[in-house]
């Protein structure tokens, strides 16, 4: 297994590279930099502007750029935020956590409901549950995340149970230890249930197909005949087996929280990466942006690289070699 990790690890590499490559470019395409809205402001000389952009080597072809900007990056050196002033491992270190919360919250409520609610669904099909659960999962995966994060707002601030909105208190500084975590937890409940609406529902109909396609296997037959209980044979065969395929896509979820939060956390004023990565692209703030990316690259391989690892030693079939 350590050979199989460290093989994928550095095969990660040429991702990396690839992928920053073409974000890079596209980047690139968008007329002008950060610097040239600085231009129409009275208050910024032009030799300011020509000054930064010469140290921050905008001034010099886009290949050019992204070759020092790679450089620098491998050195553990991201660059720094126009916008913010400081540098954006600095910057993305402040707004890693909220989106890593969020993102196992959401991802935690996703699997925890859905699974059970498909495995009911599959062993009761054409029952009431089933169509209420089958027609609760389409209309979670028609409705818009922003439209549900928008609803969501509009309850929260006409009933008051839930903050509207950031991620902690305006007296939070003044709170005890334990009612910190309550704070945060509590302005942590809307965003998470925005956001893993739409697992819960496209896991649980895969779950609900998964499993009837695997109870009309003639193993399943053959331990029903052998006088299995109903339970064991659900349990320790079907679902097993049925497990496997929403493992395999593990890691495509984990990266789509972070495109999916983007909508969220911009809506519910919540501060995570997704918020920040959209307000770096709407402003082109060239070097955030791209630390954005890197950190989400990374976030699937090594969602993808976790849902291997699952796979493997769920199924005793596959072998690392």
């Amino acid at each position: 297994m350590l050979l199989f990790i460290l093989r994928r690890l550095l095969q990660t590499v040429p991702l990396l590279v690839g992928i920053t490559f073409i974000s890079f470019v596209i980047m690139q395409l968008a007329p002008g930099d950060y610097l040239t809205s600085m231009q129409g402001n009275p208050n910024v000389n032009p030799e300011t502007i020509a000054r930064l952009r010469t140290s921050f080597g905008l001034d010099r072809p886009w290949h050019i750029q992204y070759l020092l900007w790679l450089k620098n990056a491998v050195m553990g050196n991201f660059g720094y935020s126009f916008t913010y002033k400081i540098g954006v491992f600095e910057l993305m270190g402040q707004y890693v956590f909220a989106t890593l919360l969020l993102a196992i919250s959401s991802m935690t409520l996703s699997w925890a409901v859905a699974v059970p609610m498909g495995v009911y669904a599959a062993t009761h099909k054409n029952g009431l549950i089933d169509r209420m659960t089958s027609f609760l999962a389409f209309t979670g995966i028609s409705l818009p995340g922003f439209f549900v994060a928008l609803l969501a707002l509009l309850f929260a601030q006409r009933t008051g149970w839930f903050p509207v909105g950031q991620m902690q208190s305006a007296n939070y500084t003044s709170l005890t230890p334990i009612g910190k975590l309550q704070d945060v937890g509590w302005h942590l409940i809307l965003p998470t249930l925005v956001l893993g609406t739409r697992g819960v529902a496209s896991i649980m109909r895969q779950m609900r197909g998964n499993l009837l396609d695997v109870l009309g296997e003639n193993y399943i037959l053959a331990a029903r005949a052998r006088g299995l209980k109903e339970k064991v044979v659900i349990v320790k065969h079907a679902v097993r087996n049925a497990v496997n395929p929403l493992i395999t896509i593990f890691g495509y979820e984990i990266a789509g929280l972070l495109a999916g939060a983007a909508l969220v956390e911009t809506v519910m004023a919540w501060p995570g990466l997704g918020r920040l990565l959209l307000s770096a692209v709407q402003s082109q703030d060239l070097f955030v942006a791209m630390g954005s990316f890197v950190m989400g690259a990374l976030m699937l391989i090594i969602g993808n690289l976790i849902a291997d690892v699952l796979l493997a030693v769920t199924d005793p079939r596959i072998r690392f070699s």
